[in-house]
């Protein structure tokens, strides 16, 4: 009997997700929210609204472009970043109901991950932040997102998180540098991006 091949890995999906920041006397919050308990990928997780890159991402017009940093740090070309700031936001609207407007100028990139090889469901995504007063309407609850809420850092990081929301957590807490998050061999890997 011949051995058979092993799978082979998963090809990872471009995906997004939106921090949005609130700065207080009272310090940083963040708006986060759990996921579903029945879902595919990540149940009963607390993440930023996100998700991954739809083709009309690709054809929204923008007041703004991404600057030539933030282009540089999501390891995409200029037309791949600017469908995954669409994407980031888009998807915070439908998660939350908070609407921002189609500027990608103030955004940020605080973060990247690529999903383990081994995982049934893999992505490439980026972590965008931004300034939560230019969002406009109230968060809510949706079928993607439960228990949405603004939590300090400190709560956050009581939550049940993935290492990468872990990670850009403990990262905003020092206002550290973007970072890149890479899986190979079991071993978590990290390094600063440029």
């Amino acid at each position: 009997m011949t051995p058979s091949a092993p799978p082979r890995p998963v090809r990872p999906r471009h995906a997004a997700s939106l921090i949005l920041l609130r700065r207080s006397a009272g310090g940083l919050t963040v708006l986060m929210g759990q996921r579903p308990a029945k879902s595919r990928f990540a149940p009963d997780v607390f993440v930023f609204p996100g998700g991954r890159v739809d083709a009309a991402d690709y054809d929204r017009p923008v007041a703004n472009a991404l600057s030539d940093d933030c282009v540089r740090r999501t390891g995409a070309d200029a037309r791949l970043a600017a469908a995954l700031a669409s994407a980031a936001l888009r998807e915070t609207e439908e998660e939350t109901g908070l609407i921002l407007p189609h500027d990608h100028g103030p955004l940020t990139l605080a973060a990247r991950a690529i999903t383990p090889t081994n995982s049934p469901v893999r992505f490439h995504a980026r972590f965008f932040a931004v300034d939560a007063d230019l969002a406009g309407g109230e968060a809510a609850d949706s079928h993607e997102l439960a228990n949405l809420a603004w939590r300090s850092l400190d709560e956050s990081l009581r939550l049940p998180l993935f290492d990468i929301t872990e990670a850009v957590l403990r990262t905003l807490q020092v206002e550290g540098a973007p970072f890149l998050m890479t899986y190979r061999a079991g071993t978590t890997r990290v390094r600063a991006l440029d």
